[in-house]
């Protein structure tokens, strides 16, 4: 009996040792991503179930705070992959040089822009929009300009672009469309803004609680509502001017202590099985041909996309941050 026993302890032993050796992925990626209702725990599952590893993913409130944790890791960051970057921060991403080329298959990519980028892999795609809630918002502005100078007494939250990729959205899109005269957009914007936050979950979580007649988010957020909650109430106010686009990107570091896994895994993002979850659980577009949930159908999607290059971004970065601030802080 005492001979059975110590066999039944080897064996639970070796069966632990087992799992705890399987090697593990480590994902940066931002919060909402990983949260009960985010592609997240559907992709670990899945990637899990061909990898024989353990894909642990790591959750950071945005995609710049994901930058700013890599800038102060440096080489020492335990991270293989870093998973929310977008493409108004890949030049800024790889001036770290804490990056490496992917050999990732990149031809069957769909986007908007043709994608010519080697080391940053994309994943999903929107466009950023301020979305309002139709039973208290009757009359809908048709541009940003009339967003921003309508007398109308409009109430406004959105994200801080020093800390959020869609605050740094909106910044690069006024940008785009007043150029030398942002700052005096900025100072009208902000008699109408209720808060800046630090991310969009706080936003976007403040307007749903009737904070704010608009809220930062993006054109495909009313489907969340859509199928979720079987709400059609919900829309993005589309703007004649364009929307800027955000490309959301995947990038593998040079230190990643498993680089054939996060090979793996890079590619493992561009596949159907990923790509399927991201409409129903991150309410973005995918980057390849495969069909849309037919509720998508009753999205309707901005005509005019805008953006900047990434070099033109990490040059005029701190630039237009300034200007921001102080305009801002002058109202």
């Amino acid at each position: 009996m005492i001979f059975f026993k110590l066999i039944i302890v080897i064996i639970i032993f070796l069966s632990s040792f087992s799992i705890q050796t399987k090697p593990i992925l480590t994902v940066y990626t931002y919060n909402s991503f990983i949260s009960d209702w985010g592609p997240g725990p559907i992709a670990k599952y899945i990637f899990e179930q061909v990898c024989n590893c353990n894909l642990k993913l790591i959750g950071l409130n945005d995609g710049i705070s994901l930058l700013n944790r890599l800038r102060i890791e440096g080489k020492n960051s335990p991270a293989d992959i870093v998973l929310g970057l977008d493409n108004n921060l890949i030049d800024l991403a790889k001036k770290t040089g804490l990056f490496i080329e992917s050999k990732v298959d990149i031809s069957q990519l769909k986007l908007p822009i043709a994608w010519k980028n080697n080391i940053f892999i994309p994943y999903d795609y929107s466009y950023f929009a301020f979305i309002y809630d139709k039973k208290r918002i009757t009359e809908v502005p048709n541009s940003l300009d009339e967003l921003i100078n309508s007398p109308k007494p409009w109430k406004i939250i959105y994200q801080d672009p020093r800390t959020s990729t869609p605050g740094l959205g909106l910044l690069l899109w006024i940008q785009k469309i007043y150029k030398k005269y942002s700052v005096q957009a900025w100072k009208k914007l902000s008699i109408k803004t209720v808060t800046v936050t630090r991310g969009w979950s706080e936003a976007y979580g403040l307007f749903l609680k009737g904070e704010s007649d608009f809220v930062l988010s993006y054109s495909s957020s009313p489907g969340f509502h859509l199928l979720i909650e079987n709400k059609k109430n919900y829309a993005a106010a589309l703007f004649y001017e364009g929307h800027y686009l955000q490309i959301e990107v995947a990038g593998q570091l040079a230190t990643s202590k498993n680089p054939k896994l996060a090979q793996q895994f890079m590619q493992f993002i561009l596949s159907p099985k990923f790509q399927r979850i991201l409409p129903i659980t991150n309410w973005m577009y995918p980057v390849i041909d495969i069909p849309l949930p037919d509720f998508y159908n009753n999205i309707p999607v901005p005509k005019k996309s805008l953006q900047f290059n990434a070099e033109d971004i990490s040059k005029y970065h701190n630039q237009w941050i300034y200007l921001w601030q102080n305009a801002v802080n002058q109202k």
